[in-house]
């Protein structure tokens, strides 16, 4: 915010401050000064640093507030001569002339007009013109500079329209049509979109709402009747407006942090009246008000021994009232001395808790008196679930030889279309530095192809090659416009040979299970056609955890594969980070150990290509084998000894008699029990 010395001043009284005094009270009060340029005469040109939170310092006024809480001298504000709510008592009503109709309450809640007529254009006055150079202002003329001095003095944005060039004499808030035009300011012919806002006349929009102004309508030398404009917007609306149009206004940046319905009339006023001083004409009576302002006013109780714990230091009761009536907070001390009852004023918006005061209090006693310790004390508590997660994790991950990876979210518009399931849109921004990649991602394999692309063309190689994982944020929008977003864990592994990928990849996923649930968590792999178009419809499966589908896991395309450059294949799986997060902590049973030794014997049966081995694990377990302690896959064999379209699935079955050895003759009946049931139900037969 550049700020003027000498402007600054007019609101203090007695004023005369100079400027190293006046960037003294301001860095004091949390407002460093950026930079300083002196200007011929008494004057200097700050420019302040302000947080975000703190739109009412984006004006003189807003800043000589917090100068004089600082320096003890007393805040004016500029007063207007004749009464804010009537007029000065003109010949006729603004009312009687014009009509407002505001159609959009909900996104501008409040919108008032005054009338001036026979006003003369013509160059401002040098006092005018000085203080609006001072702050980086060019001259257009006296109206147009009025409003921008308004702006810079009490940041409440303005707007005046030529009076004559408005149809149908009436003003009406209104969201704009698709593709409606508006020749702007700024010389730039825009298209608006239907949740843009704007101010029109009965035939066309001639401002957009809160961010700039119409060129047909503006105040030109030919003006001799004006309508002012003054008004509020909820700060979502300016925003996206401003951004989808790559428009920024000294206006919009103070609508974007929010401006108080309350203070509209003093400002409007004020403008009616410096109009009046330097242009003539009449102020029609009354203001055409659209959308009251709220009565009611926020209240929040000061405990001073909460703020003296807070502060580490002691500020009498009636000390902290008097620095939070410094700047403007009404601060009433009880009676027993244990609250200070404050009712926030219009402009500080930002203060709503106990805290908030706190921090006043401590601002305007000087946080140079606050004490710092030589020692803090750190209160250590158990680390977050989710961070605990990650961790074990990337632990799990970098021990399997994976890499950790982080990139960016945005992507291209194609590769996003790619990884987005059925029923979801693709997330765009509309932001000029991402037009080529302006797709909030909706996997994380996309960044992770491109991350393994770019190392292939470093010539990395390892041996048993590249293994990346990620975790992420990724997003998407349904079809009702409910933005989804989750966090992934995703991971890649290189995949020359398809089976041993598949097979690492599932490895992996089991890995990462049984670290984070313990090894009694079951994981199921079930195949399905796939729901991206980047994955192979042979080569994709849902991953279940305890019944719980989690993610997914697959090959990817070869036109996915070529489109990234890659020389090899590629398998990908992407799990649900919240679903991992609540497996924690892992679950272990101790045992002792057998005390009897255990009896295997290998199954090799050969049953259909289609066959899963969920299905075998599912019929032989059926059958209820006794002692069975384990059964375990062992591998798959697929050759001519099978057959064409056959396989071999070897099974291990484990038995185990925790009382005594057991004797082979004791196993064979169950062994014989399982190749039945293997036989009935999926039409296995033992391999040769």
């Amino acid at each position: 915010m550049l700020t003027s010395v000498k402007w600054l001043n007019k609101y203090l009284d007695p004023g005369g401050l100079g400027p190293d005094a006046v960037a003294a009270a301001l860095e004091r009060a949390g407002f460093p000064i950026e930079s300083r340029e002196d200007r011929p005469g008494p004057d200097a040109v700050l420019d302040v640093e302000l947080t975000s939170n703190r739109g009412d310092c984006m004006c003189h006024a807003g800043l000589a507030r917090e100068v004089a809480a600082a320096t003890g001298q007393r805040f004016r504000l500029p007063e207007i001569p004749f009464d804010i709510a009537r007029g000065p008592g003109a010949s006729a009503r603004a009312a009687d002339v014009f009509d407002v109709v505001n159609d959009a309450p909900d996104a501008c809640p409040r919108f008032t007009a005054r009338v001036i007529r026979g006003v003369k254009i013509g160059p401002s006055p040098a006092w005018m013109v000085d203080a609006l150079e001072a702050v980086g202002q060019r001259s257009v003329n006296n109206i147009v500079d009025a409003s921008n001095y308004i702006l810079f003095e009490l940041g409440q944005p303005t707007h005046t329209f030529d009076l004559a060039t408005l149809r149908g004499s009436k003003i009406v808030v209104r969201w704009a049509k698709d593709g409606e035009p508006l020749a702007a300011l700024d010389g730039r012919s825009h298209t608006l979109r239907s949740d843009e806002l704007v101010v029109a006349d009965t035939e066309r929009a001639v401002s957009i709402a809160g961010v700039i102004g119409g060129a047909e309508t503006a105040v030109t030398a030919r003006t001799t009747d004006i309508l002012l404009e003054a008004a509020t917007w909820v700060p979502a609306v300016v925003r996206r407006a401003a951004r989808r149009l790559r428009i920024t206004t000294d206006a919009g940046k103070r609508f974007e942090r929010y401006v108080d319905p309350r203070t509209i009339d003093h400002a409007a006023a004020r403008l009616a009246a410096i109009i009046l001083d330097i242009a003539g004409g009449e102020l029609l009576d009354g203001a055409i008000d659209r959308g009251a302002a709220p009565t009611e006013r926020t209240v929040i109780d000061l405990r001073p021994r909460r703020c003296d714990r807070v502060l580490g230091i002691v500020v009498p009761p009636m000390e902290s009232a008097e620095h939070l009536r410094s700047l403007g907070i009404e601060a009433e001390l009880s009676s027993d001395g244990e609250r200070v009852r404050c009712v926030v004023p219009p402009h500080r918006p930002d203060l709503t808790r106990e805290i908030d005061l706190i921090e006043e209090v401590a601002r305007v006693h000087g946080l140079d008196r606050v004490p710092i310790r030589e020692r803090v004390e750190v209160d250590v508590r158990p680390i977050d679930a989710r961070e605990a997660a990650t961790r074990t994790i990337a632990n799990t991950l970098t021990g399997l030889g994976f890499y950790e990876t982080v990139t960016f979210s945005f992507v291209r518009e194609d590769e996003a279309s790619a990884w987005l399931p059925g029923g979801m849109r693709v997330l765009k921004v509309d932001e000029e530095r991402r037009r080529g990649e302006p797709a909030l991602r909706p996997s994380v394999i996309p960044s992770l192809l491109r991350c393994r692309a770019v190392n292939q063309d470093a010539g990395v190689a390892p041996d048993g090659g590249v293994r990346l994982f990620e975790t992420a944020a990724v997003f998407a929008e349904a079809d009702d416009g409910q933005t989804i977003e989750n966090r992934n864990l995703a991971l890649f592994i290189d995949a020359p040979d398809e089976q041993r990928g598949w097979r690492e990849t599932r490895g992996v996923i089991e890995a990462a299970v049984h670290a984070l649930a313990g090894p009694a968590a079951k994981v199921r792999v079930e195949p399905a056609p796939s729901v991206f178009a980047a994955c192979r419809d042979d080569a994709f499966a849902g991953v279940r955890v305890n019944d719980r589908h989690v993610g997914y896991m697959a090959l990817v395309t070869d036109a996915t594969r070529e489109a990234y450059g890659l020389r090899t294949g590629a398998a990908v799986a992407e799990i649900n980070l919240g679903a991992l997060v609540e497996l924690r902590p892992p679950v272990s049973r101790v045992s002792p150990a057998p005390a009897f030794p255990a009896i295997e014997r290998d199954l090799s049966v050969v049953v259909d290509e289609a066959t899963q081995w969920a299905d075998v694990e599912r019929v032989a377990l059926a059958a209820e084998p006794a002692l069975l302690e384990e059964l375990r896959f062992v591998g798959v064999y697929r050759g001519k000894q099978v057959g064409a379209g056959k396989k071999s699935v070897t099974l291990r079955l484990v038995f185990r008699d925790p009382a005594r050895t057991l004797r082979h003759d004791e196993v064979d009946p169950q062994v014989s029990g399982v190749v039945g049931a293997l036989a009935s139900s999926l039409g296995a037969t033992l391999r040769e």
